[in-house]
């Protein structure tokens, strides 16, 4: 069992170690203060995302909150899955979808390359250095999701649903998210080159240290989202950034049309040799955001 003493004393030290205050560490996290303090006093803890985020945002390991702590409430060992998984992962028939279910599992090293109709069936689970290559995952629905190492080149993850989930160091290459929504989630350290962001949704979560050379941005939208250590380039088309947070962001040869930033606090945001239509202009000239790297398309 986990001590909420022990842990919510290993909080404030890492904290301390860290030279944060409360208030700080809870607008990282995107929770309040208070949350910190029931931590901190033993009286909650965090949930598995918010401690993979918290340990990344200290510097910690998990481990260092506690020796007993497991990446996912429920988890099933390998072992016992894999007969279980065996038998669900058949076709009743050739005309039906497959009947599998393959949440509240922890896979390490498995090659699902080429996977179809996954649906909602991965829920809650951990997921290290798997293989999704060139899969159809359109319509997935991750909740609870521990994602780390993994490569989803060439995948399709059209109207998707990402929630509450810990996404680092995957591969994203040339991937379709069309659509997909990521919700309460971190995604960091991952390879988005080429992959396409149309519709994608953004929100109360973080987006940080992410290659995304050549990716497409047209109807993406950031919502109370962190973003950090990223370089945007090429095009963006009718994109949204709502009281976002920057940190170490540049937006380098750009081109943005019609894309609105609600931000009162751009300075940090660095532009290099960009265009943009007279309406985003004004949207960044009012964030105060430094425009002397950004020349007005012409009409």
């Amino acid at each position: 069992m986990l001590n909420t003493k022990i842990i919510g004393d290993k909080i404030v030290k890492a904290r301390k170690e860290s030279n944060m205050s409360q208030a700080q560490l809870s607008e990282l996290l995107f929770i309040s203060p208070q949350a910190i303090g029931k931590w901190e006093r033993g009286e909650s803890i965090p949930d598995l995302i918010t401690f993979n985020r918290l340990a990344e945002i200290l510097g910690v390991d998990l481990n260092y909150f506690s020796e007993s702590f497991h990446s996912s409430a429920n988890e099933i060992s390998s072992d016992k899955l894999s007969e279980k998984q065996t038998d669900e992962l058949s076709f009743e028939k050739e005309d039906k979808k497959p009947k599998w279910d393959m949440s509240l599992g922890n896979w390490v090293d498995a090659d699902f390359s080429g996977l179809k109709n996954l649906n909602e069936k991965f829920g809650a689970s951990n997921m290290q250095c798997c293989k999704f290559v060139g899969s159809d995952l359109s319509h997935l629905i991750l909740k609870n999701n521990n994602v780390d190492l993994c490569d989803f080149s060439k995948s399709e993850i059209r109207n998707s649903r990402i929630q509450s989930s810990n996404l680092a160091n995957n591969t994203f290459k040339s991937c379709s998210l069309n659509e997909t929504e990521f919700s309460k989630s971190y995604v960091a350290g991952c390879d988005f080159t080429d992959a396409d962001f149309t519709g994608v949704m953004l929100k109360d979560g973080g987006f940080e240290k992410n290659i995304i050379a050549e990716s497409i941005w047209k109807r993406t939208s950031f919502m109370n989202t962190h973003l950090a250590d990223l370089v945007f380039e090429g095009k963006l088309d009718d994109c949204y950034f709502e009281n976002c947070k920057f940190t170490r962001v540049t937006f380098q040869h750009s081109v943005l049309s019609n894309t609105f930033f609600k931000n009162n606090n751009l300075k940090k945001v660095q532009f290099i040799d960009c265009q943009a239509d007279r309406i985003t202009y004004e949207f960044l000239k009012s964030g105060k955001a430094d425009i002397s790297g950004i020349t007005l398309l012409t009409q």
